[in-house]
């Protein structure tokens, strides 16, 4: 059987070599890497598309090992496994705590703020652009959860279409 991933990756030494290591060992073959190290994310980490082969328990055990190593899968044959969210926040956002606000949405299993950017005005209200990283299939649960936030702390949402 084979199996398509594709990895997120810090652009560290040994990183790659730290993700191949196992894979021999649990009883699976590598078949193709591509590893792109000129392509990063916001976070700065490189995409790296594997191609594997083995038996259906072996490749299980693969992807167990991976998510023990805290190695971030973003597609499993093609089935996408992490989503990208992105929505905005208007109003007094620095008055109103912004480390909390990140920490509530980070409190949210299987999610959290990969990036923010925020634009302020003088002593009017700002604008914040909040980018989170989520396992597939969370995202009206974290645009309820910003939505609360938002509420609490009189901000306006925008969430992304």
């Amino acid at each position: 059987m084979r199996m398509d991933l594709v990895l997120e990756l810090l652009d560290v030494p040994g990183q790659l070599v730290s993700v191949i290591d196992p894979i021999g060992g649990l009883g699976a073959n590598l078949v193709t890497i591509i590893h792109q190290r000129d392509i990063k994310n916001q976070k700065g980490l490189i995409p790296v598309q594997l191609t594997l082969e083995g038996e259906r328990e072996n490749l299980k055990k693969v992807i167990e090992k991976f998510k023990e190593l805290n190695i971030s899968i973003l597609k499993i044959d093609g089935k996408v496994q992490k989503e990208k969210i992105s929505t905005i926040l208007i109003g007094h956002i620095v008055d109103n705590d912004i480390r909390d606000s990140m920490d509530k949405i980070n409190e949210i299993d299987g999610a959290y703020v990969s990036g923010f950017n925020i634009k302020l005005d003088g002593e009017d209200k700002s604008s914040a652009l909040i980018n989170i990283e989520a396992d597939f299939g969370k995202k009206n649960l974290i645009f309820k959860r910003i939505k609360e936030i938002a509420l609490q702390k009189d901000l306006l949402m925008i969430n992304e279409v």
